[in-house]
């Protein structure tokens, strides 16, 4: 275990309900559990959050346990609760079940079952589930209907190309919000009305936004609309994968929680196919296919508004409120036993403890800025949020109708290929639930970001391909429908296949990682505070990618502009290897550790390691053993920080000296 620095947080003050002392907290020690001098170690703030009950023995978790039934009128449930909080002390250890003397056959079946079954569970949990995907698909679609819109509304309201600014805005007002207000109210709403009233609020606002928008008489009365959509968009991301992770069984919470960006890209390519679906319907004007295009965007947030109501609220919101009746009943309708859900349950309320003791007398913006573990992690995450913008890919989700119309497609055609973008996202984003676990999130990005740049200077390029004259050109009466020259087949297929090959490397790289990413790496105590801020710096970027890119595009030539992008994902893949730690597989303890590496220690290993890889991976030769960054105690000789497999021992060096405890 990594032990912290002076300037970092120490060790909380736990005072538990039942009066005992905060140092018989680590009463009960292993071999591992003693410092260098011979004594017991005290358990550390992280190994609590990692496991709260770590140090304490039976015999305090059972008298723990008849304070916390008796305290929160849940005595009718006292054996039920002592055997789930024994089950919660042996929550870490694979099969720990097994050595708890108190449950019977059956239990324990049912236990076993709950592994090697992991997807057999109760149909609420399942109809949570789709509550959320469906709140990701309102998220997705919001985001993509306007790309085929905007070719009917720039017409019916006579915004010329020429007017790049007024252009982006229109497209960009949702995310200007978003970043602004949306993202802040995340926290506030949750308080007073839970995870199902904020989506439910959001899912309204998506609701009332779409039917005001298809109503928009003027360019400035579709901005105004447009604007209010952003106070949907930050709320409904921010507690959407929150909801769906404190509701789920830890046996499939990263995968649900993974599945947002799976039901987010499906919402953007229902995005797409609604813009062809409406791209005839004109019977309200000769431009008003855009009225349905945008309208649309209304039924799937009323859908999930009915679905709320018939779903349980999380129950740690219940229990952070003092509900804890409630709490358990809800508890029991996500799990398939009383059993899971008491053990669950009081898993979560000494976790809530820890946290508790944590927040008491901090500053926690203080603490997000002034300890280096925090800073690193807020670094990380910017970055990793930052990228997702400016890797270019919502240049292609809200232009890419625009873009091919520039290439030379025909406006059918352009929106054709456009829901061809949305649908390559969505196969793609659906290997991400079992790649982003499998490779690690850091060796994604640097498989991808190289892909991405170059399928963008490949697209940019594309544009320089020699136009062909056109047959049906007309030189004594020309025409805008039948300009001199039309581009050839090979350029339009050229743009296409970079468009889509890059939609393929960004779907399970940049964009299953940047949420992933963040939702891991801050501490639980401040992780509200960092969530705000790294969902605020990807739709605040998005606003900037949408307001500018008509400009830029107007500027530097679509070739210069898809090259700008192309450098971003160049600039993303150097500060990766150099200063992305990675976060795959680690505890709440480890990544501590992992974030206390300073930069300059960071990227002076990666420095060091290169001609490491070069020799390994591109020689081919067989290399010795690289000591890892860091090591830790229960990877065993099999995994290292990086994520790499080998027979090593200890950390490495300067910095295993420092780090191990």
């Amino acid at each position: 275990m990594a032990a912290p620095r002076k300037d970092e947080e120490a060790a909380a003050h736990i005072e538990p309900q039942d009066g005992r002392s905060p140092s018989k907290l680590s009463s009960s020690t292993g071999p591992n559990d003693h410092a260098p001098n011979g004594l017991p170690r005290a358990a550390s703030v992280a190994a609590l959050l990692t496991n709260p009950l770590t140090g304490m023995s039976e015999e305090q978790i059972l008298a723990d346990v008849d304070v916390f039934v008796d305290t929160h009128g849940l005595s009718h449930e006292r054996e039920v609760f002592r055997k789930g909080a024994l089950l919660s002390r042996v929550a870490q250890r694979d099969n720990g079940f097994e050595s708890v003397h108190q449950l019977n056959e059956d239990e324990k079946e049912l236990l076993r079952r709950e592994t090697t079954h992991r997807w057999s569970q109760p149909f609420q949990l399942y109809f949570l589930v789709i509550l959320c995907a469906g709140s990701a698909i309102v998220q997705g679609m919001d985001q993509t209907a306007v790309n085929g819109a905007q070719e009917f509304y720039f017409e019916d309201f006579n915004i010329p190309p020429e007017a790049v600014w007024q252009r982006g805005l229109l497209n960009g007002a949702p995310y200007l919000a978003s970043a602004a207000i949306g993202c802040w109210t995340n926290r506030p709403l949750n308080k007073a009305f839970g995870r199902r009233g904020t989506i439910f609020i959001s899912c309204f606002i998506s609701f009332a936004t779409g039917i005001w928008m298809a109503a928009a008489d003027s360019w400035y009365n579709l901005l105004i609309a447009r604007f209010f959509l952003g106070f949907a968009v930050g709320a409904k991301s921010s507690t959407t994968p929150v909801y769906a992770a404190e509701s789920a069984p830890k046996t499939i919470r990263g995968a649900l929680t993974m599945m947002w960006q799976m039901w987010t890209a499906f919402g953007i390519a229902l995005g797409f196919v609604v813009s062809v679906a409406f791209q005839d319907t004109d019977f309200l004007g000769p431009n008003s296919q855009w009225r349905w295009m945008l309208g649309s965007t209304s039924i799937p947030p009323l859908i999930v508004m009915i679905q709320v109501y018939l779903c349980p609220e999380s129950p740690r919101w219940y229990m952070e409120k003092g509900k804890f009746d409630k709490a358990f009943e809800a508890l029991n309708r996500l799990r398939m036993s009383k059993l899971q859900a008491a053990r669950d349950m009081y898993y979560a309320y000494k976790l809530l403890e820890v946290e508790a003791s944590q927040r008491e007398g901090k500053s926690l913006w203080k603490e997000f800025f002034a300890v280096r573990r925090n800073r690193r992690a807020a670094q990380s995450s910017f970055f990793v949020m930052f990228m997702q913008q400016f890797c270019g890919v919502n240049v292609i989700a809200y232009y890419s109708t625009s873009i091919f119309r520039t290439a030379g497609f025909s406006q059918s055609q352009a929106l054709l290929v456009s829901l061809g973008t949305g649908l390559v996202n969505f196969v793609f984003a659906i290997p991400a639930v079992y790649t982003i676990d499998t490779f690690g999130r850091r060796n994604l990005l640097l498989t991808t970001f190289p892909i991405m740049a170059i399928c963008l200077f490949w697209c940019g390029f594309s544009f320089l391909i020699p136009n062909r004259e056109n047959p049906d050109y007309n030189p004594i009466n020309p025409s805008e429908d039948e300009p001199q020259f039309i581009p050839t087949q090979a350029q339009l297929g050229s743009v296409a296949a970079a468009i889509y090959v890059f939609m393929a490397a960004y779907s399970p790289g940049m964009g299953p990682v940047p949420f992933t990413y963040s939702a891991e790496a801050f501490p639980l105590y401040i992780r509200d505070v960092g969530m705000s801020f790294a969902t605020a710096t990807t739709w605040g970027f998005n606003f900037i990618l949408s307001l500018t890119w008509p400009a830029l595009e107007a500027a530097f030539t679509s070739t210069g502009a898809f090259g700008w992008y192309a450098a971003w994902n160049i600039f993303g893949w150097v500060f990766a290897y150099f200063l992305l730690p990675e976060t795959k597989n680690r505890t709440l303890e480890e990544l501590d550790s992992v974030f206390n590496v300073g930069n300059r220690e960071h990227a002076k290993y990666y420095t060091e390691k290169m001609p490491w890889y070069f020799n390994k991976w591109v020689l081919r030769r067989d290399v010795p053993h690289f000591e890892p960054l860091l090591r830790f105690a229960d990877d065993g000789g099999d995994e290292g920080y990086d994520g790499e497999k080998r027979q090593g021992q200890g950390l490495r060096g300067e910095l295993g000296r420092r780090f191990a405890a």
